[in-house]
């Protein structure tokens, strides 16, 4: 049987946190579950598309917009399940075992949320993220997603906008569970803005898309 996983990962100017992301998925590669690799760039100008390729990977290029990136990569994968990973974000060993376990399920799910950050306000954005995607199924794309393909393709795939597209996605499929694996992910804008503002700036603007604001308005706020 063929591996049932495709990968797909969208890039811009990754190089610095690329390798250690690819690195985490070799285990998978060793448990014969992953199909195929894709990388779905948006003009990076570093190293990201050479260390893609050295990889393996398959490249999809495209203008900038981590909802249209998405959208393009997941458009070339060909395994029965996707697992969408930000650039920046490591499963950690063991997630093969949870995660072939869980490919006997028709559930979406995503793994539970670490910083690579230590202190007070890591464990309570972490936490929160966590306890959000328990109670609400809602998580984030930074603790990845593992979805069938035919789900994926049923709930519309990923919409071409700038922010908020994981939410739109995760809205659209069923009730995601959290599996008992973790993903570390960058804590650069955390530590550079503040755990607590930022944490409280993430859920005003989930807040505002929730009540219709537009996705284009609120990624130039939340990056400003």
């Amino acid at each position: 049987m063929s591996a049932p996983i495709s990968i797909v990962i969208p890039t811009l100017n990754a190089e610095r946190d690329l390798p250690a992301t690819l690195q985490s998925l070799m285990e998978g590669l060793q448990q014969g579950l992953i199909r195929e690799l894709i990388v779905s760039d948006a003009g990076s100008d570093d190293a990201t598309l050479e260390i893609a390729d050295e990889a393996g990977a398959r490249l999809v290029t495209g203008p900038a917009s981590r909802g249209g990136q998405l959208q393009r990569g997941c458009a070339e994968a060909s395994g029965e399940w996707l697992l969408i990973l930000h650039a920046d974000t490591e499963l950690q060993p063991g997630w093969t075992a949870v995660v072939a376990e869980h490919l006997n399920s028709d559930r979406p799910a995503a793994f539970r949320l670490r910083f690579r950050a230590n202190g007070p306000g890591p464990l309570w954005v972490a936490g929160w993220a966590n306890l959000r995607s328990r109670l609400f199924g809602l998580p984030y794309g930074d603790q990845g997603l593992l979805v069938r393909q035919e789900a994926y393709l049923s709930a519309g795939g990923y919409p071409d906008q700038p922010l908020m597209e994981d939410v739109a996605l995760i809205r659209a499929l069923p009730r995601a569970v959290l599996l008992n694996a973790d993903a570390v992910t960058s804590a650069e804008r955390y530590i550079r803005q503040g755990w607590f503002r930022r944490g409280a700036r993430n859920l005003w603007t989930l807040m505002r898309y929730f009540l219709g604001a537009d996705p284009k308005k609120l990624a130039q706020a939340y990056r400003g």
